[in-house]
């Protein structure tokens, strides 16, 4: 597996912050539901975890612009990156995509180009 704090490229940092954005969202979720399930519930995850996950929100937006300019993205993949921020774990999900499509530069392997594995 990929060294995930290797942040040597563009396509290397989009894919950090967009597991990063995820992980904000898991503990957001989990925050809001602990504030709401139970009838005495506690506000203390949505007090950590709401700004942490608007900050790095912010910086998911950031960078996938950056990257889509860096990439050469259409307007058509800029806009889906952007709107994978929204949903709980859209982020990974465009990632995947965007890694198996080819937009996303060394991340994105073309499988008939890698050599077959060999046979014991």
């Amino acid at each position: 597996m990929a060294n995930i704090f290797d942040l040597s490229t563009w396509a290397k940092r989009f894919r950090f912050v967009a597991v990063l954005e995820a992980i904000t969202w898991l503990g957001l979720l989990l925050g809001m539901a602990f504030k709401y399930l139970p009838a005495d519930g506690n506000e203390i995850g949505v007090k950590i975890f709401g700004p942490i996950h608007g900050g790095v929100f912010v910086l998911y937006v950031l960078v996938a612009l950056v990257t889509a300019k860096k990439l050469s993205w259409s307007l058509v993949t800029t806009f889906w990156a952007l709107v994978a921020s929204v949903p709980p774990f859209g982020t990974i999900v465009f990632e995947a995509w965007a890694a198996r499509s080819g937009r996303l530069a060394e991340l994105s392997v073309d499988k008939a180009k890698e050599p077959a594995p060999a046979l014991s």
